[in-house]
């Protein structure tokens, strides 16, 4: 009796391609959130540079003209939208007629041009005053201002964080960061602050 040997047609079983594409999903799923972290970090160091620039603005106009770039006389949190032409206007050295406070026009701060309410400076439609600076999360950045002159400022992050105060400093800038709210907790650990 002549017994048959069983050949094995060449190509993979179902089983060995599972196996290859289940390897393949692990992989690129750690390759994703690998990716996902570098970019949260890439931002979070553009925000505390843009955060540090503006304390220097301020710091840099504080010793150019003695004084604040507001007209108030108590702390002041100001954000960089809704505060434009009291402020970021007068640190760009753009100046308007409500914000007549930098008269030799200098410019204090430099920061990139943003797209879409977004990591950088927004112009109005003719260009020629800023509508606001936002965050690389759309967000916007703000500063309290020692405008007592006290060289003390009491920062509150997303304006329900815990206050801490800061001796010796005319400015502190920071961004809620990713989230833009505090945590269940009250923790604040997305946000990025020059302090």
């Amino acid at each position: 009796m002549k017994t048959q040997l069983s050949r094995r047609e060449s190509g993979f079983t179902l089983v060995e391609l599972l196996v290859v594409i289940a390897i393949i999903a692990v992989l690129a799923g750690a390759g994703f959130a690998a990716g996902n972290a570098a970019i949260q970090k890439a931002k979070k160091t553009t925000a505390l540079a843009t955060c540090v620039a503006l304390e220097t603005a301020v710091n840099n106009f504080s010793t150019e003209y003695g004084s604040m770039p507001t007209t108030q006389v108590v702390d002041t949190k100001v954000d960089t939208v809704s505060n434009v032409p009291d402020f970021l206007n007068v640190v760009l050295g753009i100046e308007t007629a409500s914000a007549p406070l930098n008269t030799r026009a200098i410019k204090f701060l430099s920061a990139k041009e943003g797209k879409g309410n977004k990591n950088g400076l927004i112009y109005n439609s003719s260009g020629t005053t800023v509508t606001g600076l936002f965050d690389p999360w759309g967000g916007t950045y703000k500063v309290m201002l020692d405008c007592d002159y006290d060289e003390k400022v009491a920062p509150r992050p997303k304006g329900g964080g815990t206050m801490v105060t800061l001796n010796g400093r005319k400015a502190a800038a920071w961004s809620d960061g990713a989230d833009g709210a505090l945590t269940a907790a009250g923790a604040t650990t997305d946000d990025v602050k020059t302090w």
